[in-house]
């Protein structure tokens, strides 16, 4: 770089050739008027390669003031940086933030996977122990179905409105858990390794596609719809175990009932039951700690049944049944009548039934005969004792099928109508007696009535 300038030498300038010539000085006024001076110029030049770049005076001390400026710039920011150790420090600090934020930000992943991962493992236990008390409760259905269907007054047997195995496969599609109820359980995928590094985890596989049937019913659902389906099968079976119940404490109110209405003595009559070949180890009715509604009520049904039981074979002493079959027609109560021989006021001591000659007569309780013979007004009668002073008659028969000290059960044919003894016509004469004195049989005749009735 150069800078031009206004003025010359006055000295002419040796070329190199001319070395070693003279000198020759020339005048001052020949040089001035041979070069002519230029006009004044402070440009700078600069000349790199052959080629010049003139910068004006401003345009260079521009530039020169830039550079400068810059350099001592750098210089104030090297000096700042290097004797302030604050600012390093809160670099240092701002690294560090965000090194832990980065760490907490993976903390909170990871306990979020573990979440995720207990949550699942906690839906699978609960879905677990909610399908196990399902099959349990099937069980128990079963069992109580079972034990209502052997009880006679029972008929029929609770249907199972569970689903089946074969109608929880259509419902499902292939590659998908199939949700059946009872008998199938749902295989739960395991998470990933908990203590696995964030950073190392494989992409999660994409989840098959569920199926229609899962997105709309889901394993919750259908839990809850067997839930409520063995709810169902439970309120019939309670239902249906209720009705039994009320049914058989009706008929043994009926049972006491018609007793004390007859004016018997129930433990007189129990005990002239006669006893039947049985025998075997006590064991006393009780019920388990864990025993439900359900197992109580059947326990009760149980204790009434075998009472009834009891009752019955004490009510079959009791002679309230019809001695013929057919339309029950009386020709003559019991009681005071006029006498269709003498025409004067008598005592009837029975019921005159009308029958046909040769029609059936029928014992109407459990017994021991204990007369089968021609009896004086009665003609040919059949007498039965029945225990604990019961006793019944049978009159102008035509035809005895009995003989004394057989043992005659209810409904056995005793004899044939006829019209034997003091008879105008072919009827039946029966009698009731308690204690050998003849009371209204249809007292008895209207006990049989209601009893029926349940």
């Amino acid at each position: 770089m150069s800078k031009s300038s206004a003025q010359y030498s006055p000295y002419p300038q040796h070329h190199p050739h001319e070395h070693g010539r003279a000198f020759q000085r020339r005048p001052a006024a020949a040089v001035t008027a041979a070069i002519p001076l230029p006009a004044a110029d402070d440009a700078y030049t600069i000349v790199h390669h052959g080629k010049q770049v003139r910068l004006g005076p401003v345009v260079f001390w521009i530039v020169v003031g830039t550079v400068v400026l810059l350099g001592l710039w750098s210089a104030a920011t090297a000096t700042y940086f290097a004797f302030r150790d604050d600012v390093l420090t809160r670099l240092i600090a701002r690294q560090a933030e965000m090194q832990y934020a980065y760490e907490d930000r993976i903390a909170e992943l990871r306990a979020k996977v573990d979440r995720t991962t207990s949550r699942q493992l906690l839906d699978q236990e609960q879905f677990d122990q909610k399908l196990d008390q399902i099959m349990k409760r099937q069980t128990a259905l079963e069992s109580r179905a079972t034990a209502l269907g052997a009880m006679p007054d029972v008929t029929g047997s609770i249907p199972r409105s569970t689903q089946q195995r074969g109608d929880a496969g259509q419902a499902t599609t292939q590659g998908t858990p199939k949700p059946s109820p009872i008998s199938d359980t749902v295989i739960f995928v395991a998470p990933p390794d908990r203590e696995a590094r964030l950073e190392s985890r494989a992409p999660a596989a994409m989840a098959p596609p569920t199926s229609q049937f899962a997105k709309n019913q889901g394993f919750d659902n259908v839990l809850v719809r067997l839930t409520t389906s063995l709810d169902q099968v439970e309120r019939r079976q309670i239902a249906a175990l209720s009705a039994v119940e009320e049914g058989m404490d009706s008929r043994m109110r009926r049972m006491r009932g018609v007793v004390s209405d007859l004016g018997l003595n129930l433990a007189n009559l129990e005990a002239a039951v006669p006893r039947s070949a049985m025998g075997g180890p006590f064991v006393p009715v009780k019920l388990t700690a864990n025993a439900g509604p359900f197992e109580k009520q059947l326990n009760r049904i149980n204790v009434t049944r075998a009472e009834m039981d009891r009752l019955n074979r004490t009510l079959a002493l009791v002679p309230y049944r019809k001695p013929v079959i057919g339309e029950v027609e009386f020709t003559s109560g019991f009681g005071v009548r006029s006498d269709p021989f003498l025409g004067r006021p008598a005592m009837h001591t029975g019921l005159d039934f009308r029958a046909a000659t040769g029609d059936p007569v029928r014992v109407t309780a459990y017994g021991k005969v204990v007369s089968a013979a021609w009896s004086g007004g009665y003609g040919r009668m059949v007498e039965v004792d029945h225990g604990n002073g019961l006793s019944t008659r049978y009159g102008h028969l035509s035809e005895i099928s009995v003989k004394v000290g057989e043992i005659v059960k209810i409904g056995q044919v005793v004899g044939l109508v006829g019209s034997t003894g003091r008879s105008t016509g072919p009827h039946l004469h029966y009698e009731t007696r308690i204690d050998g004195e003849a009371v209204d049989p249809q007292r008895f005749l209207r006990a049989g009535v209601r009893l029926s009735a349940g």
